[in-house]
């Protein structure tokens, strides 16, 4: 099959946003990491899953917009002040929340983190999908907390008709519950979705008795066009109509894995968007993607994820950073 590209872009530098322009729409929260170190050291910093996910877009130069709910505070301000500086535009009405919310990450010697939340999330009103929404990506927190949830499911159905929609998990044991009744919510996003990514972490917590790919297969058979889940050190491993593809993590020293994943789902539409693969008038061709072409996106997923990983916090790599794909 052939993945000419439709939907690339030859200005690599994060451009003036036009209202319309060919863009990507991350739905979801946008918070404070309050970070609390082995060593006893804590930092605030900006976070959030959708919110990193919109980052890395914006610094892989694409345009990366932001539908979020964070207060017009000092946390807000700074959270606003860290989006911008990598390009990332929020929506209109992102800043109407009371507070900004705040999750307290834990790590451990290893730089592993656990998390406890103090948020509210809602979908501002008025948010839908323009003209030039090429991909729109929720997950996380903001996919399944209500009241936002309920609405988030609404935008992402009618997203479909013009965009591709991509969609991470990422539990938060925390706030998501019953891991039974967490499933049965997230498997009915993941039926509208083209594109899923999701942790083996994840699964052990949503499936402990099952193989973390075979989930995947039974996922894939849902509606999506490629399942990926990612094996932390291990690299990650996709699923397709077509079969398996895996790619090995490069070995680096692990400061911590903040951000890991949501600058590997970034990396991942950036990739799809270099391919001609974003759109729904390219889903058919989504669903026919060779190996070759899913190979190579992995691959520079997983070097964006190391360099993060390698580095404090949600921390994501600028495209000049990599290497040449």
């Amino acid at each position: 099959m052939s993945t000419t590209p439709e939907h690339t872009s030859s200005d690599r530098e994060p451009s003036p946003h036009a209202p319309h322009g060919e863009h990507v729409l991350a739905v979801g929260e946008a918070l404070v990491d309050v970070v609390h170190r082995a060593d006893g050291s804590v930092d605030e910093l900006p976070g959030g899953s959708l919110a990193n996910v919109a980052l890395t877009l914006g610094r892989l130069g694409r345009d990366a917009r932001l539908v979020t709910w964070i207060g017009d505070d000092a946390r807000g301000t700074a959270l606003q002040g860290w989006l911008g500086e990598s390009g990332v535009t929020l929506a209109p009405g992102s800043t109407a929340a009371e507070r900004t919310s705040v999750a307290t990450a834990h790590l451990d010697a290893h730089g592993a983190a656990t998390y406890d939340f103090d948020l509210e999330w809602q979908v501002p009103p008025g948010t839908a999908i323009d003209a030039g929404t090429l991909a729109v990506h929720t997950g996380s927190i903001a996919a399944v907390l209500e009241p936002g949830a309920a609405a988030v499911r609404e935008l992402v159905a009618s997203a479909r008709s013009t965009a591709t929609v991509t969609y991470d998990p990422n539990a938060r044991p925390a706030l998501m519950g019953d891991p039974a009744d967490a499933r049965t919510r997230i498997e009915a996003l993941v039926a509208l979705a083209d594109v899923v990514k999701v942790s083996d972490e994840d699964l052990a917590w949503l499936a402990p008795a099952s193989d973390p790919v075979s989930v995947a297969r039974d996922w894939l058979a849902l509606g999506p066009a490629v399942v990926v889940v990612t094996l932390g050190g291990e690299g990650a491993v996709a699923v397709t109509a077509a079969g398996e593809q895996r790619v090995a993590a490069p070995r680096v020293d692990v400061v911590d894995t903040v951000g890991a994943g949501d600058s590997f789902m970034g990396a991942l539409v950036d990739g799809l968007w270099d391919a001609g693969l974003l759109g729904a008038d390219r889903r058919e061709a989504l669903r026919a993607i060779d190996g070759a072409t899913l190979a190579g996106l992995l691959e520079r997923c997983v070097a964006v994820a190391a360099i993060t990983v390698s580095r404090a916090g949600a921390n994501p790599p600028r495209r000049a950073e990599l290497s040449p794909a």
